[in-house]
Order: structure tokens, then C-alpha cells, then sequence
């Protein structure tokens, strides 16, 4: 990691971010980085609770010219999306991440960042261990699992916070308040089928690659390409008499668009495969050239032999619903211009030795639409014979009619910026509408620094924009 990261200013945050990003955090396996906050606490010599859901509190009294106020809890998630840009041998449970400056901006090398939600998380322990900050007491609730399907927000313990303001840092545009998010649902998919195997086949590996990926709540709208759906098309397009299908993989976590899928099939016919692939590939190309610049589609020749793949009538039904799922927008907010209400993600899919699984991601402000998009999703699955399931599911956060402060912090946007603050609702999943389940009657806020591209190798954050956010986070908390 280049030492230059801990010279940027504000270096209060900057090295608590390059300390957590020297930690591995991926979900469902925060045991090193809860130690590593447990450590911090100490350190400071600061009360440090685990809950019954695993999350993580620590309590710092007020400064001297704050004492007697009102609590805040501030609120951030530890763990991060771990992916690596294609060809990166990345270790995620044991490697800290690589990170290096360009320009305005911090990047990792050939991984995701985890700005999201690191930089929230890192600007928290800031405040924790400052000595001449001006704040009222602080509750910080760091929590698990947030990416995975906020398993630490929905068993987050009761009876531990008494704060009733919360300041969620887990936005991404440090121009925008959000008062507002969807709910989701995953939805779960099995499928066992039948194969025939070929004693010695031609055998050939297709492959989708080098697509942006990126967040299926915030880019979901974009149209950027579903490697997974790409390569249903290539496969509906060749056909069950030309290929076999014998695995299908790709995707890389549940809430990211799928940037990359592999096919492996035995060719039945080679002049067929070779017209028609090259056929639906360049249509392919033609159609993302704007927002799929680094796009590839390629299939490559391997060794002739044995090879166990569907049957045919097993492949024409599953093609033809891999092309009939629904993925991306489902529908626009009548209420809110430019709101997605309602999406869906088809996130992953691994399909070998008779058994297919996919994983898929349903999003909405809306409860009732939350359910029909994850209804339509499941459906064509159904109609094969697979096995569907979802989880439980998390809630909307719906906006407040009136915020005390949301119009506070209106207020010191305005007097440090020069301008008014965007207030809007996103259509990305937060915990907020989550942990007002077991904390009813908060009043929440979230903001951030400006982060692109979460989600994907491509992430990045604005140094700039993290200067505004720490000058409003601080100046906040000496005004509560």
C-alpha cells in the first residue's frame, strides 16, 4: 500500500481507512476486523459490546463543551464486497487491500476498495479516537454482514442504544442527503436435471467478459449488460443442436451486476456454433459499444474427450428461462421523477454435474412490488421444475414528513458549502429502515463521500469529496 494514502488530508480518516483496509473484512467473515475495532477500543480505552447479532457498539462520553447533550449513534457496516478484476488472484480472507492514488482519487489494484462501506466505518473511528473534536456522547454501531443481506441489522440487539438521532455514512454522493431507500428480497433458485454424456465430444468454453459489473441497486437503471443474461442470448442463438451445455458459471456476489460468465459445451456442430455465435456476439458488441466499451466475447477450442452436459429438452427450457427472467428496471416511482421503485438482479448462477443454482436480488420502496418483482423473477424458474426460496428479506426505509435533522443539517450544508443539498430517496438497500425495527422512533440521516463503481473492481473514491464530508460530519457533531 503506498504511504501516500496516510498523507492525505484529512489524515485523521485517511489512516483509520488505511488501517481497516489492511484488515480482511468480507462479508459473513468479519472475525478479524471485529478484533481489530475490539483492539482500537482499548486502545482508546473505550467501552467496546458485541450484541446477540455479532455487531459491534463503542461508546465514547461527550467532549468537555458538549456534556449533557443528547446521544448520537453513529452508523456504519464493516464487512465489503469482495471482488477481483478478471485474471487478479486476490486472497480476500488474508490479503489487506492494495490501494494506490489517481489523480482526485483512491483506487485498488485489481479488487474492489471497500470505500463502500469503509470510509463511513474509518471516518467513525476517526471521530472515536479524536482528542480535540467537539461532539456529544457517541454511540457507533458498526455492523456485520450488510452486503450479504444485513443479517447483523436484522438480529441487531434491542435495549443497547439510547441515542435517538443516527447518522448512517454509507451514501455515496456528497451532494445528496437520502431520507429514503428500497427494501430487498433474494431469491434462491435449485434445479436438478438430467445429462447425457459424450465419450469423446468437442468441447469448447465460451466466455463474456470485461463488462463494468458495478452496484445492482445504484446502476441498475444504466442498462449496463448482465454477463449471465449475455451469454443466455449466445446460447439461445447457437441452439441445443449445435451445443450442449455441460456448465454454466458466473457472477461474483449477490448485489453486484455480474461482469463475467463462462459456458463450457461439447459442439454438436461446428459450422453452426462458429455462424451463430459469431453472429450474436458482434449484435452484442453493437448493442454495449457505449456502455460496455471494454466488452469481450470469445470462445475458445479445448481438448477433445469426455464430457457430461443437459439433455436437449433440459436446455431448451433452460435457455428459454434464463432469457425470460426479469433483470434490471421492473418499474419507475410514480411519486418520485427518476426513482427506480422496483429491480431485479440476476446475480449468479453455477450450473454442473445435474445441478443449476442461481442467486438473484429483488429491490423496492414499495413492499407490495418488492413481492410481484420477486413473483416475476422466480416464475420462469418455476415453469422448468427448479426449487425456489427466498429469504426474509429487508424493509424499505421510508422517508420522514418532518426531520429535525435532516432541517439541522440543511442548514450547515448550506453556511459551509454555499449551496443547497440535494434531499432524494436511492434505490441501493440500506440499514436504516432495518434497525428502526428494533430502534423505532429514530431520527436518521445518511450522507457520504463521493465513491464510483461500488461494487466492482472499478471502485473509487474522491479524496476531495472526502475532505467535504469529514468538514460536515465534524461540523455536524459539534452543533448536536
Amino acid at each position: 500500500m503506498s504511504d501516500a494514502i496516510r498523507s492525505l488530508e484529512p489524515r485523521a480518516l485517511w489512516n483509520c481507512f488505511a488501517d481497516l483496509n489492511a484488515v480482511p473484512r468480507p462479508s459473513k467473515k468479519e472475525a478479524k476486523v471485529k478484533a481489530f475495532v475490539r483492539a482500537f477500543a482499548d486502545k482508546q480505552a473505550l467501552e467496546c459490546l458485541e450484541d446477540s447479532g455479532g455487531n459491534l457498539i463503542v461508546k465514547k462520553a461527550a467532549s468537555a463543551d458538549r456534556t449533557g447533550h443528547a446521544p448520537v449513534i453513529l452508523q456504519a457496516h464493516l464487512d465489503m464486497v469482495h471482488k477481483a478484476a478478471d485474471g487478479v488472484s486476490f486472497d480476500f480472507e488474508n490479503q489487506g487491500i492494495e490501494m494506490w492514488i489517481d489523480g482526485d482519487w483512491v483506487r485498488a489494484r485489481g479488487t474492489t476498495l471497500g470505500a463502500d462501506n469503509g470510509l463511513g466505518a474509518a471516518a467513525i473511528l476517526a471521530v472515536l479516537a479524536s482528542k480535540d473534536l467537539s461532539h456529544p456522547p457517541i454511540e457507533a454501531l458498526l455492523t456485520i454482514d450488510e452486503e450479504q443481506g444485513m443479517s447483523g441489522a436484522r438480529m441487531l440487539q434491542g435495549g443497547l442504544l439510547s441515542g435517538k438521532t443516527m447518522l448512517n455514512l454509507d451514501s455515496e454522493e456528497d451532494d445528496e442527503f437520502t431520507i429514503g431507500c428500497a427494501g430487498g428480497i433474494d431469491t434462491l433458485v435449485s434445479w436438478t436435471y438430467p445429462e447425457t454424456t459424450y465419450a469423446k465430444a468437442k468441447i469448447a468454453e465460451i466466455r463474456v467478459e470485461g463488462l463494468r459489473g458495478g452496484h445492482s441497486g445504484l446502476q441498475i437503471h444504466e442498462g449496463r449488460g448482465n454477463a449471465i443474461k449475455l451469454m443466455a442470448r449466445l446460447l439461445a442463438a447457437c441452439g441445443e443442436k449445435a451445443v450442449a451445455v455441460a456448465e454454466w458459471r458466473g457472477g461474483s456476489a449477490r448485489n453486484a451486476i455480474p461482469a463475467r460468465c463462462i459456458a463450457r459445451v461439447a459442439v454438436l456442430d461446428e459450422a453452426v456454433f462458429a455462424e451463430k455465435l459469431a453472429e450474436e456476439a458482434q449484435i452484442i458488441r453493437e448493442e454495449f459499444q457505449r456502455l460496455e466499451p471494454g466488452l469481450q466475447i470469445s470462445s475458445t477450442k479445448l481438448e477433445n474427450g469426455p464430457i457430461a452436459t443437459l439433455q436437449p429438452d433440459s436446455q431448451r427450457a433452460l435457455v428459454l428461462a434464463m432469457q425470460a427472467v426479469v433483470n434490471g428496471v421492473y418499474r419507475m416511482s410514480p411519486e418520485v421523477p427518476g426513482l427506480v421503485e422496483a429491480s431485479s438482479n440476476l446475480s449468479l448462477i453455477d450450473l454442473r454435474s445435474r445441478r443449476a443454482e442461481w442467486s438473484g436480488l429483488q429491490r423496492s420502496s414499495v413492499e407490495s412490488s418488492k413481492r410481484d418483482v420477486a413473483a416475476a423473477f422466480a416464475a420462469p424458474f418455476r415453469l422448468i421444475g427448479a426449487e425456489v426460496r427466498n429469504d426474509d428479506g429487508y424493509p424499505g426505509w421510508s422517508p420522514s414528513a418532518s426531520s429535525a435533522i435532516l432541517d439541522q443539517m440543511k442548514g450547515i450544508y448550506r453556511e459551509l458549502f454555499g449551496h443547497d443539498v440535494g434531499v432524494s430517496a436511492c434505490h441501493a438497500g440500506l440499514e436504516c429502515g432495518v434497525i428502526a425495527q428494533t430502534y423505532p422512533g429514530l431520527d436518521m440521516i445518511s450522507f457520504g463521500p463521493d465513491i464510483e463503481e461500488a461494487h466492482s473492481e472499478n471502485e473509487r473514491a474522491s479524496i476531495s469529496s472526502a475532505q467535504k464530508f469529514w468538514k460536515l460530519l465534524t461540523t455536524t457533531l459539534a452543533r448536536l
